[in-house]
């Protein structure tokens, strides 16, 4: 029985595109692999921050309107959370309220207050999603200006060499084309995160404009105005037939 061939080590790959490609190719892949990296870096660090944010508006809906007072509900809240946030802004708001020498309506200064505190959490959620975006649109130029240059080096060699066969043009040249797809690689994990987040954000966001809102009404109305979080009752079956009256 014949013995199987000995494998052959590929020629053609990653490591020599790189090596042939000189510091130009090495830096092309040293720039899309720290793309991909704070790429997933943000990835989850906005997810477990935009996870945290939603499990605190569940707490809210759960117990947050049933406390006496609003600084008993507040401290059912985690420190530094959104939800806490915009509550301890509200009640310094109200506290400062009274000692405004320009007197301004109640009405207009409150809403002004929670409006720049929910502001400042949308900015705060909106962090390094602009580089998410930067990197979907540039990752894949960047591994294509790897691609010119490995396929312009791969031609003078070619040339230098005399030979124009296909062997000696298909591999320098898609080791070239490896730089593009790495830049694919890299550009399409990113915009797909970015529009992940982006609607995440936009949903959390009403949920944060509905409870402000709830809480402008509270403190405008000394407590007596509180949303509904009751659900409706649920209907317990088919309703019964009418009995037909004795006779």
């Amino acid at each position: 029985m014949q013995a199987p061939p000995p494998a052959v080590e590929n020629p053609y790959g990653l490591i020599p595109a790189l090596q042939q490609g000189g510091i130009i190719a090495i830096s092309v892949f040293v720039i899309l692999v720290v793309m991909s990296v704070a790429s997933f870096y943000i990835l989850f660090t906005k997810w477990m921050q935009q996870q945290k944010i939603i499990n605190q508006g569940k707490k809210v809906r759960a117990s947050f309107w049933n406390s006496p007072n609003l600084r008993e509900a507040a401290n059912k809240l985690e420190a530094k959370s959104a939800y806490r946030s915009i509550v301890d802004d509200a009640i310094i708001a109200q506290e400062q309220h009274g000692k405004l020498t320009d007197p301004i309506d109640q009405h207009d200064w409150m809403a002004n207050s929670l409006a720049r505190s929910q502001g400042g959490i949308g900015s705060r959620l909106g962090e390094g999603l602009a580089f998410l975006a930067t990197v979907g649109s540039t990752a894949p130029f960047i591994g294509l200006f790897g691609t010119v240059v490995g396929i312009y080096r791969a031609l003078i060699k070619i040339g230098a060499a005399g030979q124009a066969s296909i062997d000696a043009v298909a591999g320098p040249v898609g080791e070239a084309l490896i730089m593009t797809a790495l830049g694919l690689v890299v550009a399409v994990p990113a915009v797909l995160a970015y529009n992940w987040l982006i609607r995440r954000n936009k949903s959390i966001m009403e949920d944060l404009a509905a409870f402000t809102n709830d809480l402008h009404g509270y403190l405008m109305s000394n407590g007596a105005v509180k949303p509904n979080m009751g659900s409706a009752p649920k209907s317990t079956g088919a309703p019964k037939p009418a009995t037909a009256p004795a006779r």
